[in-house]
Formats: C-alpha cells, structure tokens, sequence
C-alpha cells in the first residue's frame, strides 16, 4: 500500500497528458510557452478570480505575495505556528517577524482569537508595524475566513490565503484561490492538483497586484526581460508542467468527488474510535491529508506499518519550536494547541484513486486496535 500513489493518477490520465507533453516538445516553447498562459487562464476561471500568475514552485509564490505587498524589515507578519516551514520561511527572507498564531482545536487552521491577541499584542509592545496575516488552508480545508478578512479589515492588515494544501476547497461555494487580498498554491505532486515537478501560483483580483507579481517573477521586468525596473527574482512554471496540470485540471473535480468520498468512508468508519477530522458547515475539503488525532500517535503508527498501512506526520515540530527561529523568544507551552497537535496528529493514506479494498484494510485495523 502507498500513501499517495502518483502513478496510479497518471496510468488513468496517461494518454492525454502524453499528448500534451508531445505537443510543448514539439513546438519547442519551453519556458512560457503557450500551455502556460493557457493553464492560467484556466486556473482563474476555476478559482473564480481575475488573475492567475503561476510561478516555480509554491514558496516562490508566496515570497512573491510578500514583494508585491512590499513587506520589509521592521514589519509584523502573522502566521499559524502548527504548518509548513515556508509559509513562515517567505516572512523571515523578506526581512520581515514572523509572528506566531496558535491553531483553532477542531479545524487545525489558523485561531481567530488568538491571532486578535497577537496583534493586541504586537501594537502594544511597539516594536514592529503589524502589516499582513498569512493563512493556510491545512491539510485541504479552507480557514475561517469570515473572521479573518474581518480582523485584517480592523486592524488593516493585508491577508495572504496560503492554499497550498488546501486548492479545490470551499466555502458557501467560493473557492479557495479568491479569498483575502492575494492567494497562493503550490502545484508540488503530493498536492491536491499536482505537477510531476515544482510549480505555484498567484491569485488575486488586484490590477496591480498581478502586474507587479508578473514583473517580479521575470527578474523585475518592465516592457520586455532586458527592460529590468525593479529588483525580482527567476520564477517560471515550466511549459511541461503547465502541460501536464491542464490535463489534471480536467480531471480535478472528478478527483476531489472521490477524496471526499474516501473521507466520508474513513469518518463513518473510525469516529467512534477516534477524533476525526471536522468539516464546518457550508465547508469543502480538498483532503490533501486525512488526519486523526490520538494521544498513543506512536504505537498506532506503529500497529499500522506492521500491516503494511503507511502513514505520515504533518507536521512533528511547530514553527515556534524551529531552530530557525529561536531568537524570537518563543517558549515551549507558549501555543498549547498546537504543541498538542504536534504530538498527537497522524495522517493516513489519501488520494482519489486508493481502491476500495485498500481503504476496508486501513479501516478494519484501526477499529481492530
């Protein structure tokens, strides 16, 4: 059994994506080539914004957002403790202090409360000038963001909706992709829409947000790539890719039916047992992860790999507990709820084509133990 298998994914799509890879190697545009635009455009009408830029890999695209922003030394950015370590990397290669959000105890995501006491938090010390928020949508669900986009308004903040894990998601029917100011995803090929290389995107709904992201991606170009009017950086999506991701783009909704599908089998199946994952109303997963919590984390794994059943750790250690960042001042205990998730989460295999008998084996050993 695979925790995720890319290449079940791409026996089923096989023949259309090696046409479409036959097409890019044919007309020999492999940088910027047609299918790129093409994927954007496409990408915009899914996610139902004006603007998509797509970029080299999803922590570009995220650095992006911060230039574009004009984040700078001396400047506050907000993020949740409990996720990957790019989301707060971007933050401290702009110059910029991360400060770190505890998570919400049922959805994992980003806490409203506590990120209003950051901020409180921030102001009165009046070290650094509070300037954006960035969310993440864990493990394929949307944050909070009524609240959020509420907070960022109080206190004007610009708000980053990091959607890396979390594309395909939903809220009351918008997707992610088009909430707060500017929107990210990574196209990594563990992700719900993947690549089979690196690959990102920007989103946003801003003229000149999008025109500023699409300079800075091409080494701050102004007319042409040898008309440089700003400082950027070397950010394209390979023409390959873009190739290969229309063909998953096609096949996307199908795909996220059948990752909601095999969530709804594994919550039947384990939640006398076990916490599962919570879907709020009015909420879509994209279920880029499916995620118990269990405080024996350590022997179920291990129970689990004894039968053959991989499972994953997102993520083991917070942000506040990274090396990285140990001259922030951040202690252990400083974020209880995601210390705790750090110690007790454990996610087990997911992807649209795990076969039905596969998912009865997860599920009976789990209720076995």
């Amino acid at each position: 059994m695979q925790f995720i298998d890319l290449q079940a994914q791409y026996q089923y799509l096989k023949e259309r994506i090696d046409i479409r890879i036959d097409r890019v190697l044919n007309h020999g545009k492999y940088i910027m080539g047609p299918e790129v635009h093409e994927l954007e455009t496409k990408l915009a009408e899914y996610a139902g914004v004006k603007h998509v830029i797509t970029c080299a890999n999803g922590t570009d695209a995220l650095q992006l957002c911060l230039m574009t922003l004009g984040i700078k030394p001396g400047d506050a950015v907000f993020c949740p403790t409990f996720t990957f370590f790019a989301t707060a990397e971007v933050i401290a290669l702009a110059g910029a202090v991360p400060v770190f959000v505890d998570s919400d105890e049922s959805t994992f995501n980003i806490c409203p409360f506590d990120l209003e006491k950051q901020i409180d938090k921030v102001i009165g010390e009046g070290k650094l000038i509070p300037k954006a928020i960035i969310s993440v949508d864990l493990f394929g669900l949307p944050a909070n963001y009524s609240e959020l986009e509420r907070i960022a308004n109080q206190y004007n903040l610009k708000l980053i909706e990091d959607a890396a894990q979390g594309f395909g998601g939903e809220i009351d029917g918008k997707k992610t992709g088009c909430f707060g100011d500017i929107a990210t995803t990574s196209f990594f090929p563990a992700k719900p829409l993947g690549c089979y290389g690196d690959g990102g995107a920007v989103f946003t709904n801003n003229d000149e947000y999008a025109e500023l992201v699409r300079s800075f991606r091409v080494h701050g170009k102004g007319q042409d790539k040898y008309d440089n009017v700003r400082i950027g950086m070397n950010s394209r999506l390979d023409t390959i890719q873009a190739a290969i991701l229309l063909e998953k783009l096609a096949e996307f909704n199908d795909e996220l039916s059948a990752r909601n599908r095999i969530a709804s089998v594994y919550n039947k199946s384990l939640c006398s047992d076990y916490l599962v994952p919570k879907v709020p109303n009015g909420y879509r997963s994209s279920w880029a992860q499916y995620t118990l919590v269990s405080e024996k984390r350590d022997s179920l794994m291990a129970a689990l790999k004894e039968q053959g059943i991989p499972t994953m750790i997102y993520y083991g250690c917070c942000m506040h507990q990274q090396s990285a960042f140990a001259n922030l001042g951040y202690q252990e205990g400083d974020f209880k709820i995601a210390e705790r998730l750090s110690k007790q989460v454990f996610s087990l295999p997911m992807y649209p084509y795990l076969p039905e008998d596969q998912i009865d084996v997860v599920t009976k050993v789990l209720t076995e133990i």
